[in-house]
């Protein structure tokens, strides 16, 4: 499995508005991409406006497909909510008790 993680900083107090923005707007393009698994978006609690998107995958290829066809619409879409361009990394998914995988070994 494989993970996306978007680190995103909103304007001043947009921070809820933004995690309800993804909630309902990308969510459902990303439900619509072939190998999207689930989406986990975090709020920080010690910096409000700091938020971690994590989206997962079946394939690093899904993946990248969605990144390249859809994420550029989905900035779009919250980009108004942004204080700057949100910083993507990419992971290989190691353990997850979630998604049951353990120890590197995918599902």
């Amino acid at each position: 499995m494989f993970t996306r993680v978007v680190e995103i900083k909103a304007k001043s107090g947009k921070a809820r508005e933004l995690a309800k923005a993804i909630n309902d707007k990308a969510l459902p393009i990303l439900r619509g991409q072939q190998g999207f698994v689930d989406e986990i978006v975090l709020v920080s609690d010690t910096e409000p406006d700091h938020l971690l998107a994590l989206s997962f995958w079946e394939r690093q290829q899904d993946a990248e497909r969605y990144n390249r066809e859809h994420y550029p619409k989905v900035n779009e879409l919250i980009s108004h909510l942004v204080e700057r361009a949100p910083v993507v990394n990419t992971f290989n998914l190691d353990t997850s008790t979630s998604h049951k995988i353990t120890a590197g070994k995918a599902a």
